[in-house]
């Protein structure tokens, strides 16, 4: 006989448990202690201790009344019988769904994010891109930090996102898109997640404006940026000075210079070998060093030769110089943003190289350590053009010191000499 609202408000406890029954299986466990709990018995095939086929019965907690009403304790029960008429254990796809819940709720957007940066690490990624990457968790925190996986949405990355585009940094928004997207992928291939909700989001952020880093191109130009250098009095002197020299000399990636070390270098060699954990491809860089390039290292070996870091922070020894310094030099020496960047030499080198007609485009490609897409052409490429390179980064050397000739600096001594009547060549 099926249970009546009125008769549940007459139950009392009594000195033993005892069942009130409804129908279909749904029953009601009365505790001594007065707690009422919903139970549903049913059977299901299962199997005897000897491995022989058996009908078992079992039991299903639906709650507890009053918090859950009759009305309600039925409901479940009838979701529980037509789990059954499929062929699954009511009970088990409860302790599956109270498993997944917990799951979710520990893989939080934060946790899951750290999980795949320590992945990068392992991966061999470059520290500075890991220490960006650990930046965006910071950023995307109060937004998605704490938020379980599952529940984020493509409406909540959004949100998330768009306030830096709000701020006119579209290069912010995108980069803090890729890298949920890149997170969510990572969650999915680990059975974290169930999909990417950024593949939904294509199109929705205003288009990245290519951002170029300002560079000096014009040669006569570049002449009295190099004489500036060589003028350079602030701070971090003299190591900030030799960075400063020797940025448009060897022309490789700010991160790079600034995190050289004494290990990488063989001065006797002209060699400067960057490990492949440092460089922006994942792949070993060596480095051709004109005679000024080793004139300018030698110069610093004098102040810095006994520690790790050619160029160590003006803090503490044990770190590498930071990212702002030759930037702030150049802001020193009244170069805008808008002029010159620690970058631009690069953009600088590349120009004028290729402008000369005396270099192969890969030769050059290869000293910019430029990845190429074609995997099978870079493997090929990969050893080559060496002594065209060492040829070119003494030409590159020698033109410069033309351009710059007019104010020369003894790097060792930091006497200024000038030349006068030199002629800066065009390219």
């Amino acid at each position: 006989m099926a249970l009546a609202n009125t008769a549940l408000r007459r139950v009392k406890p009594q000195a033993k448990p005892y069942k009130v029954a409804d129908e279909k299986g749904l029953f009601l466990l009365v505790q001594p202690s007065g707690g009422m709990l919903w139970r549903l018995k049913y059977r299901i095939d299962g199997s005897d201790e000897n491995g022989k086929p058996k009908r078992v019965e079992k039991k299903l907690g639906l709650g507890t009344f009053p918090e859950v009403s009759l009305k309600e304790a039925r409901f479940r029960r009838d979701q529980a019988r037509s789990l059954l008429a499929s062929g699954i254990d009511p009970a088990e796809e409860k302790r599956r769904e109270e498993h997944e819940a917990k799951v979710n709720a520990a893989n939080t957007f934060t946790s899951v994010a750290e999980a795949y940066i320590t992945k990068n690490v392992r991966d061999g990624l470059a520290a500075n891109t890991i220490i960006k990457r650990r930046w965006l968790v910071r950023v995307l925190q109060k937004s998605l930090g704490n938020r379980p996986m599952c529940e984020i949405k493509p409406i909540d990355v959004l949100k998330a996102v768009r306030p830096f585009e709000a701020a006119k940094n579209d290069e912010k928004a995108h980069r803090a898109l890729q890298f949920v997207g890149s997170v969510f992928r990572y969650a999915v291939a680990n059975q974290l997640a169930t999909g990417d909700p950024t593949r939904d989001l294509r199109g929705a952020l205003a288009r990245r404006k290519p951002k170029h880093h300002a560079a000096i191109l014009d040669p006569r130009h570049v002449g009295s940026l190099l004489r500036a250098i060589e003028c350079y009095e602030g701070q971090g002197l003299p190591i900030t000075r030799i960075a400063l020299q020797l940025s448009p000399y060897v022309f490789v990636r700010p991160t790079e210079l600034r995190t050289a070390e004494w290990s990488e270098l063989d001065l006797d060699a002209g060699v400067w070998r960057i490990p492949a954990p440092k460089m922006k491809g994942r792949q070993e860089h060596v480095v051709p060093l004109s005679r000024q390039a080793v004139t300018h290292f030698r110069a610093a070996q004098a102040l810095t030769g006994d520690g790790r870091y050619v160029f160590p922070s003006i803090r503490t020894p044990l770190k590498p110089m930071s990212e702002n310094t030759v930037n702030a030099g150049l802001r020193r020496l009244g170069f805008t943003k808008d002029e010159m960047t620690a970058h631009g030499f690069r953009a600088m080198a590349s120009t004028l190289l290729n402008e000369s007609g005396k270099w192969s485009a890969d030769a050059i490609e290869r000293a910019l350590a430029h990845k190429d897409k074609d995997v099978v052409r870079a493997a090929y490429h990969r050893g080559t053009h060496w002594n065209e390179r060492v040829e070119m980064a003494q030409w590159w050397a020698d033109y410069l010191d033309t351009c710059g000739s007019a104010c020369k600096r003894n790097p060792v001594s930091g006497v200024i000499g000038v030349q006068k009547g030199t002629t800066i060549p065009m390219v």
